[in-house]
């Protein structure tokens, strides 16, 4: 068997299919999780399913953590929502609390694991102007100021604390995943089904975009290389406007890409969150391009197509 690796939000879209990639890799996997049945169900092959919650202390994780070689943190929760108070508070909590408590368990440990990859966001950097001559970002350029940039600067901070007992940290920027089991490309397949597909908001934000089948290669990828530590722009070298992404789908899909989504429809449906679909941000993967990462899919319309015509 495999080293033991520890996951948290295996269940979520990410991690589904990441789960998926280390069981196929005889990988011993450990799920925590808040509802340790159903996922035992849902996401069978681990070798074991336990009780977990992100912002309570969970003193029996110790005994589940010690002698793992690897913790994988995924946990927290979902962001394209409407963002009332409370949610807001539920973003923020079960990211930076809950990365607080499993780094506390893991300092806690006799065996400690060589390396947490811990996952963070695109949103670090803050949203860009919408216009096609904006400068590309890497994982050298500075934080932004919104709500999502203050929460990825806090949840990696909180990540980070698990070097100074000797884990290698590995951060984890992920751009807009394209699957068909939801994210950007899945809400946006239904309406080019009824000829009423095209861009969300302007189309000329940018769009780092990047397959599910590479994210998860992303996240395995600090498994096996020991130089990889600290922020990792998960994204493809190859970023695309809004109107480009939308186009690629409608071409697939042999649909027009003409009806563009108004921003003020998606602020009706989710308030301050639609910023989140509505503006971009222009990034490059530096640091898995320095380390010889070779990406699967670089051009998004052969990524959609691959997409869409599996069903994956």
């Amino acid at each position: 068997m495999g080293k033991k690796i520890v996951m948290t939000g295996a269940t979520g879209l990410i991690g589904t299919h990441l789960f998926n990639l280390l069981i196929s890799r005889d990988y011993q996997v450990y799920v925590l999780t808040k509802r340790p049945n159903e996922t035992q169900k849902s996401h069978p092959g681990a070798q074991g399913y336990y009780a977990w919650n992100a912002t309570e202390e969970n003193p029996d994780v110790q005994d589940i953590l010690e002698g793992s070689d690897a913790v994988i943190h995924l946990a927290g929760a979902a962001v394209a929502e409407r963002w009332s108070s409370e949610h807001k508070k539920l973003i923020y909590d079960s990211r930076i609390i809950g990365t607080r408590n499993l780094v506390n368990a893991l300092k806690k440990l006799k065996n400690k694991p060589e390396v947490l990859i811990s996952a963070s966001a695109i949103g670090f950097y803050g949203s860009q102007e919408q216009r096609p001559d904006v400068p590309i970002l890497d994982e050298s350029s500075p934080a932004g100021h919104d709500f999502l940039a203050e929460v990825c600067v806090d949840w990696e901070a909180e990540a980070l604390k698990a070097e100074e007992f000797g884990t290698r940290v590995a951060l984890i920027r992920t751009g807009i995943v394209l699957s068909t089991k939801g994210g950007a490309l899945g809400k946006m397949v239904l309406p080019f089904k009824f000829f009423l597909g095209g861009p969300i908001g302007s189309g000329q934000q940018w769009v780092s975009w990047i397959h599910i089948d590479d994210e998860s290669e992303v996240f395995f990828y600090p498994l096996t290389n020991k130089n990889i530590r600290g922020p990792i722009n998960a994204v493809s070298p190859n970023p695309v406007t809004m109107q480009t992404f939308a186009d690629a789908v409608g071409k697939v899909l042999f649909r027009p890409s003409a009806f563009p989504v108004p921003k003020f429809v998606l602020q009706a449906m989710l308030g301050e969150a639609a910023d989140v679909v509505g503006e971009g941000q222009r990034v490059a993967p530096n640091e898995l391009l320095k380390h010889g990462f070779e990406f699967k899919h670089y051009d998004v319309l052969e990524a959609v197509k691959d997409l869409l015509s599996y069903d994956k």
